[in-house]
C-alpha cells in the first residue's frame, strides 16, 4: 500500500519496532533492541513525506539510528540529503518538539556514523534547540560532543561533555543509559590533550554500561590502544590492533572506530620502523567523504620517516583542495607532516605557509598537540622558528606546543634512519661522522657551504635532532 507521496506504508512490525526504538533513544528508558535495529537498519526509508508529521519524524529517527549503530552506512550522507537542505527539512512539517529534536539528534548521530562531523554538528545543534526534557537534552548534548569531538572543536566539545555528565548525575540514570556518543566524543578529546588516563576511564565505563555489546567493547578496546600509543607501549598496542582488524570481533563494530584502530596500526608499525608494512596496511583503506579518518594524512606520516617527501606533497594535494569539507581533526597534521615536506624540499615559504595554517587551525580548535604525534623533533623546532619570526603574534601557542614536544614528536627507531634519508644526504651524513668541519665537507663535496648547511639541517629533521653530536650518535648506532 502506497502513501498519497509516493512512499511505502511501512509494515506493523516495522512500526513496531520504530516505536519502541524511539521510546528507548533517551535515557532511563532502557535500550533499543539488537533485533528492532537489525530490521530498522535494512529498511528503506522511501522519499520526504509531503508533510512531516510526527509518526514519520520517528520513524526515520528509529531508521538513522539503526543505521548508525549496525554500521549500514552504505547510502553515506547521501541518505541524510534525501530529507533535508542546509541543516532544514526539505518539505513541510508539524512536529512538537520532541519529534522534532529526536529527528535532528538522529541525524547528528547518523552523519557521525559516516564520518561527516562538520555536518552532524549542524544537526546536533538544532536538537539542543528543540529539546524539551532532560533526557532529550542529553541526547542532543551526546551527538553534539561526538561530533565536535571528531571535528576538532575542542572547547566545545568540552562544555558539552561537562553539561551532559553533569546531567546525567543529577537525574541520577543508570550507567547503561549513559551514552555512547558522549563516551567516544570524550575519548576525542582525551586524545586532543594526550591524556592516556583518560582514555583508559572512557574505555572502562564504556564496557561496564554495556559488557555484552560488542560494538561498544571494539570501542573501548579501540581506545585502550589509543593509551598505549599517546604512552609508548607499542608492542603492546600492535597487539591488539592486530586481533581487532582481523579477528572475529571486526563484523560488529563501528566504521569510524574500525578506521581509528587501522590509522593507530599503522602509525605503531611506523614507529617500529616497519615502514613497508605501515604503507602496505595503508594501500587498501577507504577514505569516506568528510575525511574525519583521512588515510592519505596516515600516509604522509610514513612516507616523512622514509624520506618521500615528494610523494607526502603529491598524496595530499587533493585533501587540502576539499577546504571546508574536510574535517579539522585530520586536516591539521596533514598541515603539519606536508609542512615538514615542503621545508626538506627547499620550499620554506609554503613550508612556513602550511605550518601557519595548522598553528592557526591549533589555536582556534583547542591547542591539540597530536597534530606533531608522527613528525620529528628537530623538523617541527625549525619551522615553529620559522613560523614565529614571521608571525609573532602566534608565538604565545606555540610556546604552549613546544613544551609537549618532546614527549609527542615521533622517535625514529635506529633501524629506520637511513631509510628515511635519500643517497645525497647517506653520503652527507657518512662524512658527518668523520672529524671533517662542514667548509671541508663543502669541499671535499665540490658544493657551496650554504648547500651542505641546507642538506645537514635536512638531515637533523629526519633524525629527530638538534645538534651533529646527537646525529653521529643515530648514525652509528644504525649501522651497530
Amino acid at each position: 500500500m502506497s502513501d498519497s507521496d509516493g512512499s511505502i506504508e511501512p509494515s506493523a512490525a516495522l512500526r513496531a519496532a520504530a516505536a519502541h526504538t524511539w521510546a528507548r533513544l533517551e535515557p532511563g528508558r532502557g535500550q533499543p533492541l539488537g533485533r528492532h535495529l537489525s530490521l530498522l537498519a535494512e529498511a528503506e526509508p522511501g522519499p520526504a513525506p509531503a508533510l512531516w508529521t510526527d509518526a514519520r519524524a520517528m520513524l526515520l529517527s528509529a531508521m538513522l539510528v539503526a543505521r548508525a549503530r549496525h554500521d549500514a552506512l552504505g547510502d553515506g550522507v547521501e541518505l541524510v540529503s534525501r530529507y533535508f537542505d542546509s541543516g532544514r527539512l526539505i518539505r513541510p512539517a508539524a512536529l512538537s518538539g520532541a519529534a522534532r529534536s529526536g529527528l535532528f539528534a538522529a541525524a547528528a548521530e547518523y552523519c557521525a556514523a559516516v564520518g561527516w562531523p562538520q555536518v552532524g554538528g549542524h544537526y546536533a545543534a538544532e536538537a539542543l534547540l528543540f529539546a524539551e526534557t532532560p533526557g532529550q537534552r542529553y541526547r542532543a548534548l551526546s551527538v553534539q560532543a561526538l561530533s565536535l569531538g571528531l571535528n576538532a572543536e575542542y572547547p566545545a566539545a568540552s562544555r558539552a561533555i561537562d553539561e551532559g555528565r553533569q546531567l546525567f548525575r543529577t537525574q541520577r540514570w543508570g550507567r547503561e543509559d549513559t551514552s555512547h556518543c558522549l563516551l567516544l566524543g570524550d575519548g576525542m578529546f582525551a586524545v586532543s590533550r594526550a591524556d592516556s588516563v583518560q582514555l583508559r576511564i572512557i574505555a572502562d565505563e564504556l564496557e561496564h554500561a554495556q559488557p555484552l555489546d560488542p560494538y561498544w567493547l571494539y570501542s573501548a578496546r579501540m581506545l585502550r590502544v589509543g593509551a598505549s600509543f599517546l604512552e609508548r607501549d607499542i608492542a603492546a598496542g600492535l597487539a591488539e590492533t592486530r586481533e581487532m582488524l582481523h579477528g572475529s570481533m571486526r563484523s560488529r563494530s563501528f566504521r569510524i572506530a574500525r578506521d581509528l584502530a587501522l590509522g593507530l596500526h599503522a602509525d605503531m608499525l611506523t614507529t617500529f620502523g616497519e615502514f613497508e608494512e605501515a604503507l602496505a596496511v595503508l594501500s587498501h583503506a577507504v577514505t569516506h567523504p568528510g575525511h574525519v579518518v583521512c588515510f592519505p594524512m596516515q600516509r604522509a606520516g610514513t612516507l616523512l620517516q622514509m624520506g618521500r617527501e615528494r610523494e607526502v606533497v603529491e598524496s595530499t594535494n587533493a585533501c587540502v583542495a576539499l577546504h571546508d569539507e574536510h574535517c579539522l581533526r585530520t586536516l591539521t597534521p596533514l598541515l603539519t607532516r606536508r609542512a615538514v615536506a615542503f621545508l626538506r624540499l627547499g620550499s620554506e615559504k609554503r613550508a612556513v605557509q602550511s605550518m601557519e595554517a595548522a598553528v592557526l587551525l591549533i589555536q582556534r580548535t583547542g591547542r591539540s598537540v597530536t597534530p606533531f604525534l608522527m613528525i620529528p623533533f628537530g623538523d617541527t623546532e625549525r619551522l615553529f622558528d620559522l613560523v614565529s619570526a614571521r608571525n609573532a603574534d602566534l608565538a604565545p601557542a606555540i610556546a604552549l606546543i613546544r613544551q609537549a614536544l618532546p614527549d609527542l614528536a615521533a622517535r625514529s627507531t635506529a633501524a629506520g634512519h637511513l631509510a628515511a634519508l635519500t643517497s645525497t644526504e647517506r653520503e652527507l651524513a657518512h662524512l658527518l661522522t668523520s672529524t671533517l668541519g662542514l667548509p671541508e665537507i663543502a669541499r671535499a663535496r665540490n658544493v657551496s657551504l650554504n648547500t651542505v648547511k641546507t642538506q645537514v639541517r635536512s638531515i637533523y629533521g629526519k633524525l629527530g635532532v638538534s645538534s651533529r653530536e646527537h646525529a653521529v650518535e643515530i648514525l652509528r648506532r644504525s649501522h651497530e
